[in-house]
């Protein structure tokens, strides 16, 4: 080869590459997308486990509707008021007052609590027990099913299932909802984490079918609900609900309660 093709094949290759270039860096001035500086200080904020606790597609979702005022700085379950408090001063806004929450099992009824209809053998997910007979082998049919489908849920290790009925570590949990979404039973509930006490039941039977199921099952017999004096506890479907906006946690309706289903958390 001679050296004038040598220099002609170099002088093309190089011709080639300063065209592509050149074509590039002006497709890259014409197509270039504006970041909003706010929202990528905000996404730097944010914890990163994308949960979705928030009710956005991941920490991007969130941090964009933040940038575009769509969400409160405070919206994060997972970062609670410490991030809440950098993300308002990354806004310039006030971050405001938030309670921290937790998650809580509304079920106590383990093995040693509540009678089995039966023996069950299948697939160990909550989910699927909704098509077998009475959606479980417990007689309570509105309790804990303990397979741990809300285990698995959790991104944060806070829920272990324990004699049959899962149990939240409070503080691990993130109250980030996933556990809320994926019980089937719809036993878990996010509460103030200061809250002094709440119902460990949410059975909507009477009385009576009620005892025959669990020994510690809410039998809607009002004793808590007349003997609280800030009238923070009401019967709905002859199960209790505490107003945790009302509750000073004096514990009289746990020591009134017979069936011990109120319990200090």
């Amino acid at each position: 080869m001679n050296i004038t093709g040598i220099l002609i094949a170099a002088a093309l290759i190089g011709g080639i590459g300063l065209f592509i270039g050149l074509f590039l860096g002006i497709a890259g001035i014409k197509f270039k997308v504006e970041v909003d500086e706010k929202e990528e200080a905000v996404l730097a904020v944010l914890p990163g486990n994308n949960c979705g606790g928030c009710g956005f597609a991941g920490c991007s979702g969130l941090a964009a509707a933040i940038a575009k005022g769509e969400a409160e700085v405070g919206t994060c379950p997972v970062g609670g008021e410490p991030v809440a408090k950098r993300i308002a001063e990354i806004m310039g806004v006030d971050a405001g007052e938030s309670v921290r929450m937790t998650a809580f099992v509304k079920c106590q009824g383990d093995c040693g609590k509540t009678s089995m209809d039966y023996d069950y053998s299948g697939v160990e997910d909550c989910g699927m027990l909704s098509f077998v007979p009475n959606g479980g082998p417990k007689s309570c049919n509105q309790g804990c099913l303990g397979y741990g489908s809300c285990v698995k849920a959790c991104p944060f290790d806070a829920i272990k299932v324990v004699m049959g009925v899962a149990v939240v570590d409070k503080e691990k949990c993130k109250a980030c909802g996933k556990c809320v979404a994926v019980c089937p039973k719809h036993l878990i509930e996010l509460i103030p984490y200061d809250s002094k006490y709440a119902v460990a039941c949410s059975n909507t039977e009477k009385g009576p079918v009620t005892m025959k199921a669990c020994e510690v099952g809410c039998i809607g017999c009002t004793l808590c609900a007349k003997n609280c004096p800030k009238e923070a506890v009401s019967i709905e479907s002859f199960n209790a609900h505490i107003d945790q906006d009302k509750c000073v946690g004096c514990g009289i309706c746990a020591s009134k309660c017979p069936k011990k289903a109120i319990v200090k958390v």
